[in-house]
């Protein structure tokens, strides 16, 4: 085999890992405080939320302190990503963890709604490369064949971010202040940077190719446009606005000149020819479904529980152990076997066929419905989203070459961040629509008025109405979510039909019985279709 870079590169991170298991092992810990970061942040902030108004003010500003975070962290996911595979990925994830801790100082010491928003949208520029990051150094140190191994940790990070992120964030902001809802970031955030600059050695990339600043100014636009209009209809304004018709054209004429653009320019930011393996292309669609239906079901599942079944909203993570706790046994098993025998598709398969069974078994939820029987259907969900969740990255960054992996990881990560978008604006405006026409059904004019403003009372704003509406309220709850997940299990479909032409390409990486095998397997492989 020639002695190409990238072959020379991946003999070097095989030495790296021979010799140096701690190094790795340390590496790994940093990288897995660097995607709590990212994870946890927004549950720990919009804990705090009503704390920050009732002493910033602005409440008419209070969702940009959100969106601003988003839209900066989606538009620069994909930068991210190509500035690591064009200057290489150490320099790249420590500059965007520096910048994420910079929005963190800057906005716990914000003195008005204005200044939180933009030092939160500086804290998601930099947020955008924490996920990116993780995932393309972790493609580059572990072989697809190994990388399965570490899928449990993934999955637990997330399962713990989901459950404690309220937990800390109330607890927190009771006892220290909101502000250091921000600052907690910055001793986690020094460990990760001191330990990857210490012990993280990846071959050094030099180039002189100059940044494709077209096509990331209209990806940037596209995103944040279609993200608005995802954030806004419906709530803001209505979905037939003139307002969300021009951001929708605005975001459909960037796309379609960034694609075109991109077959043009000498370094696209988002090279096509990754969208030529099948497999990549269905691990995107697979990302984008898996998000639109796990935040959606995060956002109504916790609002059954405390509307419909009288949970505590303090506890709110909580309600979601079933689910979380099933994806993360499920991803640990999934990675194990993965690992030992180097197959893959059935996980995709069995994770399609459960995030359907698990999606429909939560639309059959009503007033009646125990907390066991709701926690047994969110258990089936997280069955499925275990299959999926990290195997869509594996098998993802398998079908590129090494020179490749940042653009592969930030495109899945992107498409995963755009379906959270859209399923929670999708689910979230059948919710809506459906719980006023219930309520208008069993409690009148009084009833419409009553959820005109939010479908969505707090536990405060249930407990002042009378008997009779809050049993309406319930029902209507109960209602609404049967309408969102029945949507939930429609689209999961997908998953299961574009799973089936998944093509089982061997994992690189895999036991070597001799040097000339070993010498393949670093070979960057493409699965062309």
């Amino acid at each position: 085999m020639a002695d190409t870079p990238q072959a020379r590169a991946g003999q070097e991170i095989s030495e790296e890992q021979g010799k140096q298991p701690r190094s790795v092992r340390v590496v790994l810990l940093a990288l897995m405080i660097a995607m709590m970061l990212a994870m946890l942040d927004n549950m720990i902030v919009g804990t705090a939320m009503p704390t920050i108004v009732g002493e910033l003010g602005g409440l008419e500003h209070l969702s940009w302190v959100v969106t601003g975070y988003t839209l900066a962290t989606a538009a620069a996911t994909p930068i991210w990503g190509k500035l690591g595979d064009m200057y290489g990925r150490k320099g790249a994830f420590m500059t965007s963890i520096v910048i994420f801790l910079i929005g963190s100082a800057l906005s716990g010491m914000a003195q008005n709604m204005g200044e939180l928003i933009g030092f939160r949208a500086v804290q998601g520029l930099g947020a955008g490369g924490l996920m990116v990051g993780v995932m393309a150094i972790i493609g580059d140190l572990i072989p697809p064949r190994e990388r399965g191994k570490y899928q449990g940790m993934m999955a637990g990070v997330m399962a713990l971010a989901m459950i404690g992120g309220p937990l800390v964030g109330g607890t927190i902001t009771d006892n220290w202040g909101w502000r250091w809802a921000f600052y907690i970031n910055l001793p986690l955030g020094a460990i990760a940077l001191a330990a990857i600059s210490a012990v993280l050695h990846l071959p050094k990339k030099r180039t002189k190719t100059r940044i494709d600043y077209l096509g990331a100014t209209l990806l940037t636009v596209g995103i944040t446009a279609i993200v608005l209009v995802t954030t806004w209809g419906g709530t803001e304004y209505a979905w037939t606005s003139a307002r969300i018709m021009e951001l929708s054209a605005i975001g459909i004429v960037s796309l379609v000149a960034f694609v075109f653009w991109q077959t043009k320019a000498a370094e696209p930011v988002l090279p096509l020819h990754i969208f030529r393996s099948r497999n990549f292309t269905l691990m995107s669609v697979i990302g984008f479904i898996t998000g639109f239906v796990m935040f959606g079901a995060t956002l109504f599942l916790p609002l059954y529980q405390q509307s419909v079944q009288g949970a505590s909203a303090t506890n709110s993570g909580l309600l979601l152990l079933p689910m979380l706790g099933a994806m993360l046994v499920t991803s640990m098993v999934a990675g194990r076997v993965t690992t030992n025998s180097g197959r893959y598709k059935i996980f995709p398969i069995a994770g399609g066929v459960l995030m359907v069974a698990g999606l429909y078994l939560l639309s059959l939820m009503d007033a009646g419905t125990s907390r066991f029987t709701s926690g047994v259907y969110m258990a089936v969900l997280g069955l499925g989203m275990g299959c999926l969740m990290q195997i869509t990255m594996l098998v993802a960054q398998n079908s590129v070459q090494m020179k490749d992996m940042g653009v592969a990881s930030s495109s899945t990560t992107l498409f995963r961040t755009l379906g959270s978008s859209f399923g929670v604006a999708i689910m979230g405006a059948l919710f809506n629509h459906r719980v006023q026409d219930v309520m208008a059904e069993r409690a009148g004019s009084a009833g419409r008025q009553l959820t005109e403003q939010s479908a969505q009372l707090d536990a405060a704003s249930l407990a002042k109405l009378p008997a009779a509406a809050r049993e309406a309220y319930q029902h209507a709850v109960s209602a609404g979510t049967h309408s969102a997940f029945l949507l939930g299990t429609a689209v999961a479909v997908i998953v299961l039909v574009a799973a089936l032409f998944v093509k089982e390409v061997p994992l690189k990486g895999g036991p070597q019985k001799d040097p000339a095998d070993a010498a393949q397997a670093q070979a960057p492989v493409a699965e062309a279709v």
